[in-house]
């Protein structure tokens, strides 16, 4: 089992001044911990009022991904996830792509339709429940198949044309960066995730029982679809901080054996209140999640 460590929040103690010493500080801490990968989200607000108010510290995040890699050596990087609405394909490929070759091959491509209609409204960006988000997404992830394989021929769909989609350099990681595809939507995102992705994130699950229905679906989608159930990468939000798996470890590595039983492969656990003590008590914990 693959344990991940996603920064959701900014709003530690001396911040904004501190925002980038801190980081470095956790990150460091988090790779000497043993986690696997570390997540930012790919918002511009932080979301209210699920983990704060609108106007909390919220970085951009694939320059925080850049800093974040100049910090580490061996741990994954990605975002959970990119909405599609906020850059254009191209562009958001590009960035993944420049992330893989300065990290040494270390980024997962994360992406999905984007919801934070507040943010969006807020800057100007395409609103996500009028944008044919689905749509959106699903020609996004047919370029990022032909930019990552170096297909330069053009693509003309009803949302993106573009004449010639050159990527170079091409990514380190072959045959390229993990596409990781977020949401839980039965009907077209875990569809999206069998015909496109590498990996997936559900995430508000609540439940086993909840998680093992939405892998039953993606399941069913690869099945009909002729898709490789199995080499589908089954990831997962548990909702639970640092000081939590701390506080009750025993509980975690059940919950985290549960999961691993219904197929999922890699959790995510969230940064809490960024406070660097727990991180001392991590490692044995992490060992053992990481050994089911």
């Amino acid at each position: 089992m693959k344990i991940g460590l996603q920064i959701n929040r900014f709003d530690w103690e001396g911040s904004p001044k501190n925002i980038g010493s801190h980081l470095q500080d956790i990150v460091m801490a988090a790779e000497e911990a043993g986690f696997d990968s570390i997540w930012v989200m790919d918002h511009f607000f932080q979301l209210d009022p699920m983990l704060g108010k609108a106007q909390d510290p919220m970085l951009e995040a694939y320059t925080t991904l850049g800093f974040i890699a100049a910090s580490t050596k061996t741990v994954k990087l990605g975002t959970l996830v990119s909405g599609v609405i906020y850059r254009e394909p191209a562009l958001l490929i590009k960035a993944v792509t420049t992330l893989d070759v300065l990290s040494g091959g270390r980024a997962y491509f994360g992406i999905g339709a984007g919801w934070y209609e507040q943010e969006a409204i807020a800057l100007g960006f395409l609103n996500p429940l009028t944008s044919k988000r689905f749509d959106r997404l699903e020609e996004a992830l047919q370029i990022t198949h032909k930019m990552f394989n170096d297909d330069t021929s053009s693509y003309d769909s009803h949302f993106y044309k573009l004449k010639k989609p050159m990527n170079h350099p091409l990514p380190l990681t072959q045959p390229h960066p993990p596409i990781l595809i977020g949401g839980g939507g039965e009907q077209r995102t875990l569809k999206l995730v069998a015909q496109y992705g590498d990996a997936c994130n559900v995430f508000g699950v609540g439940s086993v029982t909840n998680a093992e229905h939405k892998f039953n679906v993606l399941k069913k989608h690869c099945k009909d679809l002729g898709r490789n159930y199995d080499e589908i990468e089954k990831t997962v939000s548990i909702g639970r901080s640092i000081e939590m798996v701390v506080h009750d470890a025993e509980d975690t590595i059940s919950f985290a054996k549960a999961l691993h039983d219904i197929d999922a492969t890699h959790i995510m656990i969230s940064i809490g209140n960024g406070s660097l003590k727990p991180f001392a008590n991590l490692k044995q914990i992490l060992t053992e999640i990481r050994a089911i």
